[in-house]
């Protein structure tokens, strides 16, 4: 199975990411859109695993959500992999309560690590990816309607859980399946 770890996205922050995408494919019409349903927080990728490894990646997110209470992200900036400049993807970075974000993801990484698992080493940047690019170069005009383009259309997010998912080929594209969905504590 291919396994990622995750924060879903309530239907009301896709709805206003979506009206993003419109923008921005409007003023970037060769933007590859990503798919609404495939909007969300990536936490860690896992790829190809076996299956019977999923119970033990619930125990992973269980220990490493432990004192962390739910918390509130708000969509705030456009940014891009590897940069603004030139982007291979499109993405909304969040503001907000990211330092639990972030103790969360290092605890998953740790617990990756236990189960021997490769873990991605680069500095964790919480974004939600919009879109994709192939061989772009972003014009100074386009980078400032960018940069104004989100600016305080979001409504805050309340982080109350973590999913674990699997991606699916479906036609030369994935489906995502949730797993499990470990709550939070209150």
């Amino acid at each position: 199975m291919r396994f990622f770890i995750a924060l879903d996205l309530p239907e009301e922050s896709k709805t206003q990411l979506q009206a993003v995408q419109e923008s921005v494919k409007q003023l970037i019409p060769e933007a590859k859109i990503t798919a609404g349903d495939k909007l969300h927080i990536t936490i860690a990728f896992l790829g190809e695993q076996p299956d019977e490894l999923q119970a033990d990646l619930e125990n992973v997110i269980k220990k490493a959500v432990v004192d962390i209470p739910p918390f509130i992200l708000t969509p705030a900036y456009i940014d891009g992999f590897p940069s603004i400049h030139h982007p291979n993807t499109l993405w909304v970075g969040v503001k907000g309560d990211v330092d639990k974000l972030l103790v969360i993801t290092d605890r998953i990484k740790d617990r990756l690590r236990e189960l021997a698992l490769q873990v991605d080493e680069r500095r964790f940047v919480p974004h939600i990816a919009i879109a994709k690019f192939s061989d772009y170069h972003t014009p100074e005009e386009v980078e400032k309607n960018l940069q104004t383009m989100i600016f305080g259309k979001f409504n805050p997010i309340t982080i109350s859980s973590i999913k674990l998912y699997e991606s699916v080929a479906d036609g030369g594209f994935h489906k995502h399946n949730t797993l499990a969905e470990i709550t939070l504590p209150t």
